[in-house]
């Protein structure tokens, strides 16, 4: 593995934010000043294909770079934009049904949509504080 592609491993290894390119980029040239974003791009792709990162894609605007690649499930904030990891078991049921059924999987991604924690805190206080006035 190279110098540049463990570090972007690494990165993203220590991080839980689903970062995208973009911001592994910066991060990156903190330890690999003269690192081009087609660099970082390139090597997100391999290490994706290596099974080393996932990829989270997200339509045609952007995706995010997850550095644990065991399926697991998200959580997306329609606020903030945060994707979350979810502390539950994957259910290994439903792809067992579907192979049942004459289905091949590979795997299964699962996402919730909603609002964090933290959004959903800052609204119910502006909820409440409207509701004072």
């Amino acid at each position: 593995m190279t110098r540049q592609r463990k570090i972007i491993l690494d990165t993203l290894r220590q991080t839980k934010s689903h970062p995208t390119a973009d911001w592994v980029y910066e991060q990156v040239r903190k330890e690999c000043p003269d690192i081009s974003l087609g660099t970082v791009y390139r090597n997100l792709g391999i290490l994706k294909e290596a099974g080393d990162i996932m990829e989270l894609s997200y339509g045609s605007t952007y995706s995010r770079y997850d550095g644990n690649p065991a399926n697991h499930y998200h959580f997306v904030c329609a606020d903030c934009g945060r994707v979350l990891d979810l502390d539950m078991p994957v259910v290994a049921d439903l792809d067992r049904n579907l192979v049942q059924q004459g289905y091949e999987v590979g795997y299964h991604r699962l996402e919730f949509y909603g609002r964090c924690r933290e959004c959903k805190a800052v609204a119910e206080t502006r909820a409440e504080t409207n509701m004072g006035t």
